[in-house]
């Protein structure tokens, strides 16, 4: 492939996007840029502080605790209060966290403070997943998540370079630029970024249309999705494991934790250089297909990690998960926007987040236990396992919810009413459910007339948006 046609695959790959994406987009890479709390936390507790490495996992765990709980939270405050006052306060109360960590000094205060910064954290992400969703036509969604996680991963790379070289700064100073730096992402989200809430529909006598209301329980009945998040959840304890698991397995085989440093930096290099690359090789192909793949690749790249025995080949495998969590992230996300009914996005996202949460918080805890017990060579073959039966269930069990609707060169096709399934059909059409409309397009059903469905989601931001401009890894990913 030459340079001139990666240019332009390039080109092709980020351009086409409403002008409110960027600003997000922007927003995103400044707030993980500055994101120094999480990367340098368990070092600030051991060698600056002087805790027990047990007392900094502890904490690490607190974080990734504080999501479970922010992640459900975010989504109803998203879907109630809107994405821009629930983006803009996140941020700000995370600020406020990463603030504090550079004063407190008690235990219990620095756990306090991190348990809440989880929670603040990660309710934001069902805001910004929504606001996605919102502004960004239906064919074009998978690509916007795909870029907003390259942003994220290259903030999070110049977050690591540039803290370790501002380390002799101290820890604090690095968490004051923290604070700062997630400040100026909510004031770009406060000053650029319009709300994209969908207004409320009308019926035809100009009457607005009472929605049915949608909790969290409710959002759990919905089969198709129930089974979405259940098998994430299995890819994320697959995808968090290798961060506890493989310097552990490296450290059994007598490698420095210099190698495991060098080895699992090859995670972000890939996807800083590759992921636009991957992305345009995988656009416009079936959901269900690509969410499997990822899958293999999860279960492949982490149950190798058994037969590697040098730097080398344990950076092999790390290039082959990596490969899978940059068909996976993106793709999931879609999916899930796809799933949802319009005026419930918000919820929605809040769920799939928290099977992220629950991985960050039990997969450390148990990659721990079986490297301590069993032994490492029983961790990896676990993640290969489960990495094929999460490939298995996409294929069998979510085909028919999440049906290509690629056909046509990936124009939007005509959607059929989203109905939120209370049975375990498969996503089949009928099944028990309150009809509402997805705003996402889905495959048109045998047998049910194709009628034309405006948009209201799926374009960009009204109120002059066109013309405006507007704006730890794995326990954040989503």
């Amino acid at each position: 492939m030459s340079i001139d046609s990666l240019r332009r695959s390039a080109t092709a790959t980020v351009s086409g996007l409403p002008q409110g994406f960027w600003w997000l987009w922007l927003s995103t890479l400044v707030n993980r840029t500055g994101a120094f709390v999480l990367t340098f936390l368990s070092l600030y507790l051991t060698v600056e502080l002087g805790h027990s490495a047990w007392f900094a996992g502890l904490v690490v765990a607190l974080h990734g605790l504080g999501g479970i709980a922010g992640s459900p939270l975010g989504g109803t405050l998203t879907d109630r209060w809107g994405r821009r006052p629930t983006m803009v306060t996140m941020h700000l109360a995370a600020a406020a966290c990463a603030a504090a960590l550079a004063v407190v000094t008690s235990a219990w205060a620095i756990a306090t403070v991190v348990l809440l910064m989880g929670a603040a954290m990660q309710a934001v992400r069902p805001s910004i997943n929504a606001t996605i969703a919102d502004m960004v036509p239906a064919h074009d969604v998978r690509r916007a998540y795909a870029l907003n996680y390259w942003a994220l991963n290259l903030g999070f790379a110049i977050a690591s370079i540039g803290g370790g070289a501002a380390i002799f700064l101290g820890y604090r100073t690095l968490f004051v630029v923290d604070a700062v730096a997630t400040t100026l992402c909510a004031l770009i989200v406060f000053l650029r970024l319009p709300e994209t809430r969908p207004e409320a529909k009308l019926d035809t006598r100009g009457e607005p249309v009472v929605e049915d209301k949608v909790s969290m329980l409710t959002v759990l009945r919905d089969a198709p999705f129930r089974t979405l998040v259940l098998l994430n959840l299995f890819v994320c304890i697959v995808f968090t494991a290798p961060w506890i698991g493989l310097p552990l397995t490296m450290a059994d085989q007598g490698l420095s934790p210099s190698a495991y440093g060098a080895v699992i930096a090859v995670n972000g290099i890939v996807i800083v250089g590759f992921q636009l690359l991957v992305n345009k090789l995988t656009d416009k192909r079936s959901p269900v297909v690509l969410l499997s793949l990822s899958s293999l690749l999860f279960a492949v790249g982490t149950g190798a990690t058994a037969l590697a025995g040098s730097p080398v080949a344990f950076a092999a495998t790390v290039v082959v998960w990596t490969i899978g969590e940059m068909i996976h992230v993106p793709t999931n996300a879609a999916a899930t926007a796809r799933l949802a009914p319009e005026h419930a996005r918000g919820r929605y996202q809040g769920v799939m987040g928290m099977s992220w949460a629950v991985a960050g918080f039990v997969a450390p805890i148990g990659a721990g236990a079986i490297v301590g017990g069993p032994g490492p060579n029983v961790l990896w073959a676990v993640t290969f396992a489960i990495g094929c039966l999460a490939a298995v269930g996409y294929s069998l069990r979510l085909r028919k919810a999440l049906a290509d609707d690629t056909a046509g060169g990936g124009d939007e096709r005509v959607a059929a009413p989203k109905t939120l399934q209370t049975s375990e059909t498969d996503g089949t059409p009928g099944a028990p459910g309150t009809p509402e409309t997805a705003g996402i397009p889905e495959t048109p059903v045998a047998g049910i007339p194709e009628t034309v469905a405006a948009p209201t989601g799926a374009e960009a931001p009204k109120s002059g948006a066109t013309d405006t401009p507007t704006a730890g890894k794995s326990a954040v990913s989503a």
